[in-house]
């Protein structure tokens, strides 16, 4: 594990739009994109989740894809 500085390494979001809505260039912060809002959604791939957010490095950019089941 990289050792963690003060601030933030990884941005969480759901926002599926952020690379088309920002300028993403440049930027040191990892961004990781989940494909879900809904918690009952989400808690299913935690796992999967948390291995972005481990494998996020400066400047990078994942998306979690979390498919809509009823």
């Amino acid at each position: 594990m990289r050792p963690r500085r003060p601030g933030f390494d990884v941005l969480v979001t759901t926002d599926k739009n952020l690379r088309y809505q920002q300028n993403l260039s440049g930027r040191k912060i990892a961004i990781v994109v989940l494909g879900q809002r809904r918690w009952s959604l989400l808690k299913r791939h935690v796992v999967e989740i948390i291995a972005a957010v481990n494998a996020a490095v400066p400047g990078s950019f994942a998306e979690v894809e979390i498919p809509f089941l009823k």
